[in-house]
């Protein structure tokens, strides 16, 4: 559970960081992604679950 409150946190953090650092960029990607196909935001969204699933298993076992 310390683990995943670890990662909201860290999700969080670097959210903001890149909100901070680049948020004209930031709006650019949100409209993007608000103005794009349900079903390209599901394949990006499965897409992008798997990969942190294999990082997470790829930490979890060689880290």
């Amino acid at each position: 559970m310390l683990d995943l409150i670890a990662a909201l946190g860290l999700a969080l953090a670097v959210e903001g960081i890149l909100f901070a650092a680049f948020p004209d960029g930031m709006r650019r990607a949100m409209y993007e992604a608000a103005h794009s196909p349900s079903d390209q935001m599901r394949i990006v969204g499965i897409i992008s679950a798997l990969i942190g699933v294999g990082v997470i298993w790829l930490v979890r076992h060689f880290g």
